[in-house]
This record gives structure tokens, sequence and C-alpha cells, in this order.
């Protein structure tokens, strides 16, 4: 799986309920050029959550043609997730694109890359981008040792990684799916 500087995105499930952040940095470089930008979307009516590491072109371009897979696999996102893998790896011009993608509804979390790879987390935490192993220990110990509902959990772990990451900021946008 790539690494993906100059973001964090954290997804979490429990208690029925799943959340989505992340932080508002974009970087060029060792330059922060925007402090606000939106790295997750609701897609399908509000049904599913997804965020994004990488180029923002890159990222749009992966979202339509997630949107596209969704379509042809309505009910399906485990499915979807894994067709939208297999055309970006195959694709001579898709598997150029520079970003990963963490995508989740009310069964599956999943974080998808250009490599052909569709993971899934046994504990219903994932985190994608530079500041994602801060946030997802920080997710993950939050779960474990407090009952804070997922969109807590989200954020405040997504407050944890601002603190350590130099790519991540404190301008957090976190969803919530019920």
């Amino acid at each position: 799986m790539q690494t993906i500087k100059a973001t964090t995105v954290v997804a979490v499930r429990r208690g029925g309920k799943v959340a989505m952040g992340a932080d508002g940095q974009v970087s060029m470089g060792d330059t922060v050029v925007k402090s606000t930008a939106s790295k997750v979307r609701t897609l399908k009516e509000g049904s599913i959550l997804a965020g994004f590491a990488g180029g923002v072109a890159d990222a749009f371009t992966l979202f339509e043609k997630l949107e596209e897979k969704l379509e042809r696999h309505p009910a399906n996102l485990t499915r979807a997730c894994v067709e939208l893998a297999k055309e970006w790896r195959t694709d001579r011009y898709l598997r150029r694109l520079d970003a990963l993608l963490t995508v989740a509804d009310r069964e599956g979390l999943f974080i998808v890359g250009g490599d052909g790879n569709v993971l899934e987390p046994d504990d219903e935490v994932a985190a994608i981008g530079s500041g994602g192993p801060y946030a997802l220990a920080a997710a993950r110990a939050l779960k474990e040792h407090t009952d804070l509902p997922a969109v807590d959990v989200a954020r405040r772990s997504l407050e944890i990684a601002a603190g350590i990451c130099v790519y991540t900021n404190d301008r957090i946008t976190v969803l919530e799916l019920e």
C-alpha cells in the first residue's frame, strides 16, 4: 500500500454508527497552501462516506469512478470497491492516479488503493495519509478504553494526529452515518 503525505483521514464504526473525518491542510512540499480543505464527503445520497489522501483531482476522478461502480452494484459496497480497485490497477490512465480512498457504509469499511488492494480492517477503524498512523493508534486506544461515540473518536484522534504530524492541521471535518 502506498504512503501519501500531506493529509489525515480516519474512519470509525461503533455502536451502529459510522464517522469519517479529515484535517483541512493542503501542502505542496513543505508549504501549507490551504488550511480549510474538505477531504471527506457523502456519496450515494448520504448512505456512504468517502475520504481521500493524495492528489485532489485524482481523488475526485476516483470518487466519480466509485459512484459508477455503486450504480452497477447498488447494494454492495464491497463489490463496488473491488471493481474500482481492479479498474484502477489495470486501466492505463487510472493507474497513474496518486491517491488513496477510505470508504464506509453501515456494513463495511475499506481502504482502496491503486495497487489493487481493498483492505477491510478487523477492528472497524481505518486511517490514511501521513498522519494516518497517529490517528489510527489514537482511534484504536479511544475505542478500546472509552465509551465515546464514533464521531467523537474520529474527531479526537484527528486532534491527536494534528499535534504530531506536520502535514495535519486542526481544521477538522467529521461526517457521520447513523
